[in-house]
């Protein structure tokens, strides 16, 4: 049996470890736009950028395009399935075998890849993505999207910011 002084050390205990864990909930940015700032975007994509909150379903969203038509979508959501990143790495498989051009950096927690379309799809746009994985079952992604090759965002100035993104959730 336990001695009463003990049992309250434990309660104790237990009582501050659910008040910290929901004091870490509740500092969970409350929209995706509060994961990065415009100022933060423009030295990377290198052009004022005017972010606009959304959502579409449970998923927050924070979206923004320059007047060069580089685009930026934020998202952040609750993954409780696919901790291994499947969906991710699919998209990747799928554009290598449209015939794109891809690079990836898994490190730390951040996965970024950036797809350089086939000749006759440059349409589609030159995509820069950075997914940060370590503050799972919560993800947050940020994707730019450029017109053209020499206006595509460098995977080392998205993970930059990817980096700021995970220091906020």
């Amino acid at each position: 049996m336990m001695r009463p002084t003990r049992l309250l050390a434990v309660l104790g205990s237990i009582l501050l470890s659910t008040l910290t864990a929901q004091a870490s909930r509740a500092e969970v940015p409350a929209n995706a736009c509060a994961l990065v700032t415009a100022s933060e975007l423009q030295s990377a994509i290198g052009g004022a950028i005017t972010l606009q909150s959304g959502s579409m379903g449970k998923v927050q969203t924070c979206s923004g395009q320059t007047q060069a038509g580089t685009r930026v979508l934020v998202r952040m959501f609750t993954r409780t399935t696919d901790a291994a990143g499947n969906t991710e790495k699919a998209g990747i498989a799928a554009a290598k075998k449209s015939g794109a051009q891809t690079e990836v950096q898994n490190n730390g927690g951040v996965m970024c890849s950036t797809v350089v379309p086939p000749q006759g799809m440059e349409a589609m746009g030159y995509g820069t993505t950075c997914t940060v994985t370590r503050k799972a079952p919560l993800y947050a992604v940020i994707e730019v999207t450029a017109k053209t090759k020499a206006s595509m965002v460098p995977i080392d100035k998205l993970r930059s910011i990817a980096e700021r993104i995970a220091s906020r959730i």
